[in-house]
């Protein structure tokens, strides 16, 4: 590609395209604002803010906005799993019963869409590795169908927001039947909230306690948390969607706690900013260190970014799409395998990794590339028991369309 250089190696008329295009979708009312970063090399090539975080108060995106990170909590929780992994506390193989009595006799759904009450009994433990590779059997109201769903809602509640105790949850979800037998399927699901509450166990401190000593104090990570203190909700970005009565923006946040939650979701619960989260994202894409920081080895890291599904569990769709076309799921982080297969979903070379969240926030990072990208956004898409019928119809996804397009425009300005 002609053109000058921008930042970390980047065509700047590549890049320049980017925020115009981001803009669009915000002043055609899909989505109330962006905050993005690009960093290559050792440099940071592209902060974009668009929108606003507030649009009533009309207050700006700006690049300390704090988000709901959903979904990207996940790779988090499974890197201080990692870390006792290595400190000798943990197998993958380790049954869970080990530290979660319980899980002790589960029983398995003789149909996922079948009655609750028709089941046997499970044909073994639920493992450490089942749990991060999410082939525990476990569920989510939202990934769920038929009866199971319900049972998952009326059980557990929200997937965020649950005002119980860890030991109440685990209980609580232990009593329903798993949709499939241990290792048989990737099926998203409840399990690295489970692995968050069995690291607490393990450590004997809330999990918020173990990755704040562990990982975000270490990596400088001041803005990453499961609550928002009250000094610093003025930078918190609301949740939206569209309501589909008025076909506008609806602020649908969660109500903020006064204090740091007794539930902690190792799963989906914490808030972040794009530079607290680029600092964890650089420290995996730098095989377990960052500026002089070391976390966890590096053959720790590239075990973790290696796919772990079988050929026939990556043919199973994912909420209702051929998910793992060029793609298969390590120890918590999804990884490319194969960029030409994967390109009808998004953009990166052949080992790049990352997890989204369920609130639209994304990131990536590419080692081929030495590259990372950060998108986070506040779009609220259901997360009931009928979540994915809806998403398999399609409903409120123009925001999302706005992600591959930001992918295709960064990979286009280095020349892919």
């Amino acid at each position: 590609m002609d053109g000058d250089q921008a930042s970390g190696g980047f065509v700047e008329a590549g890049l320049s395209q980017i925020p115009p295009a981001l803009q669009a979708v915000v002043d055609s009312g899909d989505l109330s604002g962006f905050v993005t970063l690009i960093w290559r090399k050792g440099e940071v090539a592209q902060v974009t803010t668009i929108g606003r975080r507030d649009v009533e108060a009309g207050l700006p995106m700006t690049r300390d906005t704090l988000f709901r990170i959903a979904s990207m909590t996940k790779p988090v929780t499974s890197i201080a799993a990692l870390m006792l992994w290595e400190e000798g506390k943990l197998s993958l193989d380790d049954p869970i019963t080990k530290w979660l009595p319980e899980f002790s006799d589960m029983r398995v759904l003789k149909d996922a869409a079948g009655p609750v009450g028709d089941t046997y009994p499970a044909p073994r433990d639920i493992t450490v590795e089942d749990l991060m590779t999410h082939r525990s059997g476990l569920a989510y109201a939202f990934t769920s169908v038929g009866p199971i769903a319900q049972a998952y809602e009326d059980t557990l509640g929200p997937p965020l927001g649950g005002t119980m105790t860890p030991d109440e949850w685990l209980k609580r979800l232990g009593t329903l039947p798993l949709s499939y037998p241990p290792g048989e399927r990737f099926h998203y699901s409840h399990a690295t909230e489970v692995l968050g509450y069995l690291v607490a166990r393990i450590e004997g401190k809330p999990l918020g306690q173990v990755l704040k000593d562990r990982i975000f104090t270490p990596l400088g990570m001041a803005d990453t948390d499961f609550w928002c203190p009250p000094e610093k909700r003025g930078r918190m970005a609301k949740l939206y969607r569209i309501d589909p009565a008025t076909d506008r923006l609806q602020d649908v946040s969660y109500p903020h706690v006064d204090s740091q939650p007794v539930l902690e979701p190792g799963g989906g619960g914490l808030i972040s900013t794009v530079d607290d989260y680029l600092k964890f994202a650089r420290m995996m894409l730098g095989k377990g260190e960052v500026d002089g920081v070391r976390l966890v080895k590096a053959s720790t890291i590239e075990m973790m970014c290696e796919n772990r599904l079988t050929p026939a569990q990556r043919q199973i769709p994912f909420m209702g799409i051929p998910f793992w076309m060029g793609q298969g799921f390590g120890l918590g982080v999804s990884v490319i395998t194969d960029p030409e297969q994967q390109a009808w979903m998004g953009a990166g070379s052949k080992g790049a990794f990352g997890w989204p969240g369920a609130f639209g926030t994304w990131w990536q990072a590419d080692p081929a590339e030495d590259m990372v990208m950060l998108y986070l956004i506040q779009n609220s898409m259901p997360l009931g028991p009928d979540a994915a019928a809806q998403l398999a119809t399609g409903q409120r996804m123009a925001g999302r369309a706005a992600l591959p397009v930001f992918q295709k425009l960064v990979y286009g300005a280095i020349g892919k």
